[in-house]
């Protein structure tokens, strides 16, 4: 697998954050969602086997189910 393009990190704990990134295998590009771990105080980041990827294709989902969640969120 070539080297992921990290998006967005989002921190969950000290020693867990979720990374956002697009990476290629088998000559397609995919869109990562992943949970990584550290144990040296962030030097080195480490992934787990919790996480999603999404193809191309089906970002579009992923974007609508985003928005429904935002405008339910600021109904709230």
């Amino acid at each position: 697998m070539a080297d992921a393009k990290i998006l967005a990190t989002i921190d969950r704990s000290e020693t867990e954050q979720l990374q956002i990134s697009i990476s290629e295998y088998k000559g397609k590009s995919y869109l990562n969602m992943r949970i990584f771990y550290t144990t040296d105080d962030g030097a080195t980041w480490l992934p787990t086997k919790k996480g999603v990827t999404f193809s191309p294709e089906q970002i579009d989902l992923l974007e609508e189910a985003i928005q429904e969640a935002k405008k339910e969120f600021m109904e709230a």
